[in-house]
């Protein structure tokens, strides 16, 4: 049986601003630039050029829509914006910066080989085959493959194998090892075969899972070797670097990318004083031609001028959403930071960690009165710069716990007394979960084992089994 009837629903629907504005809010300021470059170059209506000589010596020009006939919901629109100048003074802040391209580091190496055309193509393919740290981790098999149905290079297994090893020779040393044992043997095998150097390669190359899981009583037991022995060994072995990729920043992969701090904040005379760099963020108005020809299509009865108008009409909304965008994300922004500097105020004066209070998404959205997701969106993938260091955003955020005193203490003053308990050990005979529990409530925190296991791991710190040093 079919029933028809009325229903009322209440739905919210986003407007054009708040559109453009939620997806600026989320950008970084590399990506912005970025961002308004692209609308510059596909909206005509948009222009970053400076005024000529003759310009400047007036008043900026208002082009008022509202005088014209043909439409009067067209919203008047200001011809300059003034939220960002390009004339301003940059103002200094740090990047992190890149050095020499690993990629283009081994295949400078690999040009004063004496190879022929064919196997430098086979070496320059491996290189291009290895992971950031360095390490090959593709079978050579698929290599082969790989050579013959994307390169047109045929080869075999035996050739990949002679090639991937002169890249081994190369630098940094432990280049194109395909696990973490061969990449320290490749590195030790350069060192003078002193005893100590003989013994480590004997434990990476016999004894590497014992190794690995700190049995040095089972090393010592099958090499016959005393603590003294082991102790020179480890000694070696600790020395060498288990991520030589890691030695050169590379140019092309995402990590090596610039960072450029969104805030600048200052602790001068007694007071921290926040900022917003503009680094290359264009002065935006709307190009004076485009404007001209919605002046006269105004005024006009001609149809193709008409059409042109309405054209020109669409594109100087968007241009108009995009430049209050920009303002609306400047302003959240510079609101959310400052409410972060106010409620972390103790701790932006020096730095110091166990002045960082709990803070999570709910406090920043109640002192600025933006919804949570708005303030996840200024969170993210942005940074700040400080007197003490620069810092992503998502830093200062952490939830907390009591301590014996029923006060509220960060999670991340937690971590840190976590890290004192660790680093002050008996590293012979390091505390286990449960013996860290009672270090921590020596200390006036109030934690369970389960929570330093989940803290532990988060920090990267080993059982105490594989904690354990001779």
């Amino acid at each position: 049986m079919l029933k028809q009837g009325l229903e009322l629903k209440q739905t919210q629907k986003l407007s054009p601003l708040q559109i453009q504005t939620i997806k600026l809010i989320e950008l970084p300021i590399q990506e912005l630039e970025q961002r308004i470059r692209k609308e510059i170059e596909e909206n005509p209506v948009l222009d970053e050029e400076q005024p000529s000589e003759k310009e400047t010596d007036e008043a900026p020009r208002e082009v008022s829509l509202s005088d014209y006939k043909e439409d009067d919901s067209i919203p008047s629109y200001r011809l300059r914006s003034d939220n960002y100048n390009s004339r301003d003074e940059r103002p200094q802040y740090s990047t992190f910066s890149v050095k020499e391209s690993f990629t283009q580091s081994l295949q400078e190496q690999l040009g004063y080989r004496n190879l022929t055309e064919h196997q430098y193509a086979v070496a320059s393919f491996i290189i291009g085959s290895l992971d950031d740290d360095g390490y090959l981790r593709r079978s050579l098999d698929s290599i082969v493959d790989d050579l013959s149905f994307r390169a047109n290079v045929e080869t075999d297994e035996e050739e990949v194998q002679q090639m991937l090893s002169i890249i081994q020779e190369f630098d940094p040393a432990g280049v194109g090892a395909r696990d973490l044992r061969e990449c320290l043997l490749l590195q030790i095998r350069h060192f003078k075969k002193t005893p100590e150097v003989v013994n480590a390669i004997k434990i990476l190359t016999n004894h590497f899972n014992e190794f690995t899981n700190k049995h040095f009583q089972k090393i010592m037991n099958r090499m016959n070797l005393t603590e003294a022995e082991l102790k020179a060994a480890m000694g070696k072995i600790l020395k060498l670097n288990p991520s030589p990729g890691g030695q050169i920043d590379d140019t092309y992969t995402d990590q090596a990318q610039q960072i450029i701090p969104d805030f600048l904040l200052e602790y001068r005379d007694g007071e921290l004083r926040l900022s917003m760099p503009r680094f290359s963020v264009p002065e935006l108005r709307v190009n004076k031609k485009y404007a001209d020809l919605l002046m006269e299509a105004a005024n006009s009865s001609e149809r193709e001028k008409k059409e042109a108008a309405a054209f020109v009409k669409k594109k100087l909304d968007s241009a108009k959403w995009f430049v209050e965008a920009i303002k609306q994300r400047h302003n959240t922004l510079s609101s959310t930071m400052q409410a972060i500097v106010d409620y972390q105020r103790e701790y932006f004066i020096d730095g110091d960690e166990t002045n960082l209070k709990p803070m999570v998404l709910k406090d920043i959205a109640e002192k600025t009165g933006f919804d949570i997701s708005t303030i996840s969106r200024v969170v993210n993938s942005k940074y700040i710069e400080t007197h003490f260091g620069i810092y992503s955003l998502k830093y200062f955020f952490s939830e907390g716990l009591e301590n014996q005193d029923g006060e509220e203490v960060s999670t991340r003053e937690l971590k840190k007394a976590l890290l004192e308990c660790v680093d002050n050990e008996n590293k012979r005979k390091p505390l286990t979960d449960d013996e860290l529990v009672e270090q921590m409530t020596a200390k006036g925190y109030k934690v369970a084992r389960r929570t330093i296991a989940k803290y532990r791991d988060q920090l990267g710190i080993p059982k105490a089994r594989l904690r354990k040093e001779l």
